[in-house]
């Protein structure tokens, strides 16, 4: 029987029916309240921590010492900040395109059906899973201008003998071939990915109307493919502009601060001389830097897609 509350009915089914809704929804909050807590303590509270870091002074030990956008203008300042933003932009400038281009063409080549076709991509992709650490210690000694492989093999050519990463005019240069042998797999697993949806009889309608090879990857392929490769441009540039491990593993900033990128330097502040503040002010320029690209790459797709 339904009670009556004023010109009001309260069906109790009703009531029975949003506690229930209430137990399992506090049920469901118990459960994954622990990763909740994790994620807060692991991500959230560390950047807001960080950001106001940011506006002090700090050494990790001393009480810290509010000096507002002092780090900032200093880093504006800095020679040192200059020089790890222009040799990561050198590195993003480089190793983007570069990867982007040659995961294109790879994943073309492979885009048929041939014997072994399968062994082919996997070890394209293989350098891909490979760690940095991994990348920098194997290069390292392959590299090594007194011991290693590929100075053995220059002197058997007759061709004088190089400094590679003791080298500040190669060292940069270097991490960028490093990092483009393991980083354009991954660009030519997206890509197959991204051929085995362009429309067949789009590419046959071209042929039939006479378009080549050329001109069907310029009219048909590519333009199919643009979403694929703006999320490519993406991915490839905030890993280009977060470089760190492969420099740390393999010159360590050096020679001559010919490899210091920002998040190297960003690592330098914070634990070799203990700015911590100044250190924080730097990433945070670096998060602005990465929201910008992102920002203008996804205005940019969706200009494309409205196409």
């Amino acid at each position: 029987m339904a009670s009556v509350v004023g010109t009001f009915t309260v069906d109790p089914r009703s009531r029975a029916a949003k506690r229930r809704a209430r137990g399992e929804g506090a049920t469901g909050w118990a459960f994954v309240s622990p990763s909740v807590v994790i994620i807060l303590g692991l991500s959230v509270v560390p950047v807001l921590w960080s950001l106001l870091l940011s506006f002090q002074v700090n050494d990790l030990v001393s009480p810290s010492e509010w000096v507002g956008l002092a780090n900032y203008k200093a880093l504006v300042k800095d020679p040192a900040f200059g020089s790890a933003v222009s040799h990561t932009l050198i590195y993003t400038a480089l190793y983007v395109p570069l990867s982007v281009v040659a995961g294109l063409g790879i994943a073309i080549a492979l885009d048929r059906k041939i014997a072994l076709i399968g062994l082919y991509r996997t070890l394209v992709f293989v350098p891909f899973v490979v760690s940095a650490a991994a990348q920098g210690v194997l290069f390292s000694f392959v590299l090594d201008p007194e011991f290693g492989v590929a100075n053995s093999l220059l002197h058997k050519l007759g061709l004088p003998a190089q400094g590679f990463f003791s080298d500040p005019g190669q060292a940069l240069y270097l991490l960028v071939a490093i990092s483009l042998w393991s980083g354009t797999g991954f660009c030519v697993i997206v890509y197959l990915a991204g051929l085995q949806g362009v429309s067949s009889d789009l590419v046959e309608a071209a042929r039939i109307d006479g378009a080549g090879r050329w001109g069907v990857l310029r009219h048909v392929t590519l333009p199919a493919l643009a979403p694929v490769t703006i999320f490519l441009l993406l991915f490839q540039t905030i890993n280009a502009l977060q470089v760190f491990d492969l420099v740390f593993v393999t010159t360590k900033g050096g020679p001559l601060g010919s490899t210091t990128v920002i998040v190297y330097f960003i690592w330098e502040k914070a634990f070799k001389t203990f700015t911590a503040g100044y250190s924080a002010a730097a990433a945070y320029t670096l998060a602005v830097a990465l929201l910008v690209v992102g920002a203008a790459l996804q205005i940019y797709r969706r200009r494309v897609a409205a196409r």
